[in-house]
């Protein structure tokens, strides 16, 4: 009997080791992404956690600059993704993510959008400047990539002073994609991902040109308090599987 309970004893003992071991490895992680990366982070995330099951992945998007500031204000952030570069160098020079963390994943289109039912013909940015355009949907370029490449072509093509009084601005592209599908604005500008999520409410007006290309940088963040699954997800991004997931999203390659 006693010999019994010694055997039942050290199965306890193993099965309570290899819990420990299972949960020692188990790891919950926060990725804070650009609001364009929003479909394919999803479907990212779902690939991600059926090859690591032992990890789960919470996703939180918005604008770039806004998901800088909640890290500044102690949001507790393990991944962080922008739309642009800017913005991941304040969080580098704020010491929130490292230099040799840094990888750039991917690459996008600002793209200018009307309704697919639109009263007015729009083919370029000079088109802003005509009556029947009346709202203008954009990010805001204090927070948002995709309005500070807006404003900086605008700029460039000498129809921002026309076009600023008409600007609506939104807290992120999708917000902006919203405007422009439900006929809120006459036009705005969202990445070229975004566009293609809606094809049936919005159309393409115009690809327009930046002075650098957009490049999406992600990191592992200096607070992370698992930098094992940090650096995880940051890899499973720049395999084959997750590029060819942003990919199916229109996303073009980094390299």
């Amino acid at each position: 009997m006693r010999h019994k309970y010694t055997r039942l004893s050290a199965l306890i003992t193993i099965i309570s080791l290899c819990m420990v071991s299972h949960y020692s490895f188990a790891a919950s992680i926060t990725v804070s992404a650009a609001a364009s990366l929003t479909n394919a982070f999803n479907d990212i995330a779902k690939a991600y956690q059926q090859q690591y099951p032992q990890d789960k992945v919470l996703l939180n998007f918005g604008a770039s600059g806004s998901l800088l500031q909640q890290m500044q204000n102690g949001a507790l952030v393990d991944v962080f993704a922008s739309a642009d570069q800017q913005t991941m160098d304040q969080a580098q020079a704020k010491n929130l993510v490292q230099a040799q963390d840094r990888v750039n994943f991917v690459n996008n289109t600002l793209v200018l959008i009307t309704p697919k039912k639109s009263g007015v013909t729009v083919h370029s940015l000079k088109d802003l400047q005509q009556n029947g355009i009346k709202h203008i949907a954009l990010g805001n370029p204090a927070y948002t990539p995709a309005g500070r490449y807006a404003q900086a072509a605008m700029e460039r093509a000498q129809v921002w002073s026309q076009a600023q009084p008409k600007i609506v601005n939104v807290n992120n592209v999708r917000q902006a994609l919203d405007y422009v599908a439900n006929q809120s604005a006459e036009a705005g500008f969202v990445f070229g991902t975004d566009a293609a999520i809606m094809p049936d409410k919005v159309s393409v007006a115009a690809t327009i040109p930046t002075s650098k290309p957009i490049s999406y940088p992600i990191a592992k963040t200096v607070a992370s308090k698992e930098p094992a699954a940090a650096n995880r997800f940051v890899r499973f991004i720049c395999s084959a599987q997750g590029q060819q997931i942003l990919k199916r999203y229109g996303f073009q390659s980094a390299h």
